[in-house]
């Protein structure tokens, strides 16, 4: 995902990527940016800062609330020491200031990813539920392919199974915002996963009233 605001850098920028394989979407602003990264899965934001409707601060803010591993580098123009300490602070992987060039920018892309795989083959993937297997990084459970949030939800379930998670918690990571409707799609998304899980399976995902959600494995 290219997030940038000059569309004649966005348009060059994202077709010499294309050219160097990479698949690349862009957005004008943070806000449309967040929008797509709601929705849709992306190995790597690369940001400008200076941005209408959501600057590149705020959306990094947003990106490490929810998706706390997503590698984020910030394109910008800002090369002040405050600045750069500052996007450091918030999470981002790495600051690239304009100009740039596009060689070196791909080195940087490539070091960042190099990071990002290292941690996910460290992290646990797959966990065997009942006769089912949960592939989250293939949003996998056994043959049925899981949207994104679904997928996160139960990962999140999964990597705390046996232990109640907070609601708040699952709310803020998933969607960003703990409201009343982001609450409304958590419990729909909720009896998704408990129907695709069946009765079949010992695996049951109990609620904690006002609390949160419980993943756990029933004895026979």
């Amino acid at each position: 995902m290219l997030v940038e605001d000059d569309a004649s850098l966005s348009t060059v920028l994202a077709d010499y990527l294309r050219s160097k394989d990479y698949t690349v979407e862009t957005a004008n602003n943070g806000k449309e940016a967040w929008e797509l990264i709601m929705i849709k899965h992306y190995d790597l934001i690369i940001s400008d800062i200076m941005m209408p409707r959501m600057n590149g601060y705020d959306l990094l803010k947003q990106i490490r609330v929810s998706l706390p591993n997503m590698p984020v580098i910030m394109l910008t123009a800002k090369t002040d020491r405050d600045d750069i300490i500052y996007a450091y602070e918030l999470g981002c992987d790495d600051y690239v200031t304009k100009p740039f060039s596009m060689d070196i920018l791909i080195c940087r892309i490539e070091a960042v990813m190099r990071r990002y795989r290292h941690t996910l083959e460290a992290e646990q993937t797959e966990w065997q539920l009942g006769d089912l297997v949960f592939d989250s990084m293939r949003q996998l459970l056994g043959e049925r392919h899981l949207s994104s949030r679904e997928n996160d939800l139960l990962k999140i379930l999964c990597q705390n199974m046996n232990e109640l998670v907070d609601r708040n918690r699952i709310l803020m990571t998933i969607w960003g915002a703990d409201t009343y409707f982001n609450a409304r799609s958590l419990s729909v998304y909720i009896n998704h996963l408990r129907k695709y899980l069946g009765e079949a399976t010992p695996v049951r995902i109990m609620s904690v009233h006002s609390k949160g959600y419980k993943l756990v494995i029933m004895n026979n």
